[in-house]
């Protein structure tokens, strides 16, 4: 069972939902929402159960904005803020595990944008959200580009686009998903599983 936790931030509370391992914790894994979404998205809980599984802490943080029970999400920096004290306080409870930061779509930009300044190892990115709908033209692609291990994991039909690989930033294309990746979330969180196992961050 999940530990919800509620922890101030400069833009009002964030809730944190933590899932623990039965055996001897290997990483910490902080993963966010999309937009007008929530934690509990099946991908994002997919994921929660294989990470845990197989030896990660997971935690999954809900935005402000969405705790306060809105829709419509806060501006960039706002989201960066509150995103960035609540990885403080987690890197304060669990300070001998490597941190991985991660979400899907909103949520994986907030991660790539802070990772390098809440001392992440890593990145996992569910359907990065590459440029908006039919706007090819206005590419986020360089919101990826954080120097540090990264999984991106889109579906070939999500109208945001899909961003290339490049250096440490890996790209695996699911077949027949869109930007929800509702498909087939066991699958998306086996590939997720096999990239941490890889970099030594889950058993």
């Amino acid at each position: 069972m999940p530990h919800p936790t509620q922890l101030d931030t400069p833009r009002g509370p964030a809730r944190v939902d933590t899932d623990l391992p039965a055996a001897a914790p290997t990483s910490l894994l902080v993963l966010g929402h999309g937009a007008g979404g929530a934690v509990d998205a099946p991908d994002l809980l997919a994921l929660r159960d294989a990470a845990r599984d197989a030896g990660v802490v997971v935690a999954r943080v809900t935005q402000p904005y969405r705790v306060a029970g809105r829709r419509a999400p806060a501006p960039a920096g706002h989201l960066d803020e509150a995103w960035t004290a609540v990885l403080a306080t987690l890197r304060h409870r669990h300070p001998e595990l490597p941190l991985l930061v991660g979400g899907r779509s909103s949520g994986a930009r907030v991660a790539c944008r802070t990772a390098r300044a809440v001392g992440a190892a890593g990145v996992v990115a569910l359907a990065f959200p590459l440029h908006p709908p039919g706007r090819p033209e206005r590419s986020r692609a360089d919101e990826l580009v954080t120097g540090l291990p990264t999984l991106v994991v889109n579906g070939d039909r999500d109208p945001f686009g899909t961003p290339a690989a490049a250096g440490p930033v890996e790209v695996v294309v699911r077949g027949g998903e869109r930007h929800d990746l509702r498909r087939d979330p066991t699958g998306t969180a086996g590939v997720v599983l096999t990239w941490l196992r890889a970099h030594g961050w889950a058993r």
